[in-house]
């Protein structure tokens, strides 16, 4: 059984000079290199045979979108009243659950101070979707390659598009409507290495399709409901269209090979999602926005782990993960390890919500837009 030091390099979760040790070493490079050693699956079965995954399938197909005609470009974004919407909400801000900020750097700011605090958020979320995404086409090209499944490649090739269109879009967002990039967090680039350089098919599924990709649609809905920014809003329910369906493919696909997994086998994958569930979380405590602000890193860190509504906002981005993991039979296998880590980590509570398998043609908002134009 492998310890935390040997999955997360460390012992205690909130160890924040470990959680700060691992930086991006390079912010300035253009172009990263990973070494996969994937093997390349040709498979001359040409028969569907998985009903789930040919319904997914048809309905990727009936569900594309344009990101250059579909959304209204035109319309003007104004960072700082978003800001001060969301803090009137009282909802996703640095400090929204009442802390106690005396004797901290933050007693003295001054509004315009939290405002930008605010808009480097939303550079900083809005460019970390983004290299996510980057990630997603990467993974999903590489699943075409890898998994042997005619029914699979099928949909994961519609899969690499819906990617490449969720890079246009927030790339174009963030260069049109937002004030700043910023380069991806050491944490996600971390996780996404790992992924892409494991040579187990089922992995690059179980990293990005259903660790990656669930909280991701777990955030856009969050931000979703939060946003009165009609670009946006309309952005993130066409992109949680897609992402739901992935998430399903990665459902779908891992429960039936799942069980033909032994024990060990199953140890491995769990501990494999609490890494990547440990490095999502790491990455949302926003280290490089904190930088930017010239506040102490550390000492902002420690105000932000310790706040109920951030802490509160962090562990509903695993409200899609856990009963996904429940679905897969990695919840319980063995001696329930990977319960004990989630419980450890705060999100079981959601075990028992909705899986994603079950909940995608809901989401459905292209669909939904068609309808409603043609009624």
């Amino acid at each position: 059984m492998a310890t935390n030091q040997e999955m997360i390099g460390r012992d205690e979760l909130d160890d924040l000079e470990a959680i700060l040790s691992i930086t991006n070493s390079d912010v300035n490079e253009i172009q990263h290199v990973i070494r996969a050693n994937s093997d390349t699956l040709f498979t001359w079965d040409y028969e569907q045979s998985r009903e789930p995954l040919i319904k997914l399938y048809e309905k990727a197909k009936t569900s594309q979108w344009n990101a250059t005609t579909d959304l209204d470009w035109s319309l003007p974004v104004d960072q700082a009243a978003q800001v001060l919407a969301n803090a009137q909400a009282n909802v996703n801000g640095p400090f929204s659950g009442g802390l106690d900020l005396k004797g901290t750097p933050f007693e003295s700011w001054t509004d315009d101070q939290w405002i930008q605090l605010g808009i480097e958020g939303q550079n900083w979320t809005l460019s970390q979707f983004l290299h996510g995404e980057q990630g997603a086409l990467i993974c999903t090209a590489q699943i075409v390659e890898t998994v042997p499944w005619i029914d699979a490649k099928y949909y994961a090739a519609t899969q690499v598009m819906d990617e490449a269109r969720h890079v246009e879009v927030f790339a174009r967002y963030l260069d049109e409507k937002m004030s700043g990039h910023y380069p991806i967090n050491a944490h996600l680039k971390m996780l996404l290495d790992d992924i892409i350089k494991d040579t187990r098919w089922d992995m690059t599924y179980l990293g990005m399709q259903i660790m990656v990709e669930g909280l991701a649609l777990a955030a856009f809905g969050f931000i979703h409901q939060l946003t009165t920014e009609p670009l946006l809003k309309k952005l993130l329910r066409y992109v949680m269209s897609d992402e739901a369906r992935h998430v399903a493919f990665g459902v779908l696909s891992l429960k039936e090979f799942y069980t033909e997994l032994d024990s060990h086998e199953i140890r491995e994958r769990q501990e494999f999602a609490f890494e990547a569930a440990v490095r999502m979380r790491d990455r949302f405590l926003q280290q490089e926005v904190w930088e930017k602000m010239g506040v102490d890193v550390k000492e902002a860190m420690s105000l932000v782990i310790q706040d109920e509504g951030r802490v509160m906002f962090q562990s509903l981005l695993f409200s899609k993960i856990v009963p996904n993991c429940k679905k897969l039979g990695l919840l319980d296998a063995g001696d329930g390890w990977l319960r004990t880590k989630f419980t450890e980590l705060g999100v079981i509570q959601f075990e028992d919500w909705v899986d994603t398998s079950d909940e995608y043609a809901s989401l459905d908002e292209v669909a939904k837009d068609r309808d409603a134009a043609t009624a």
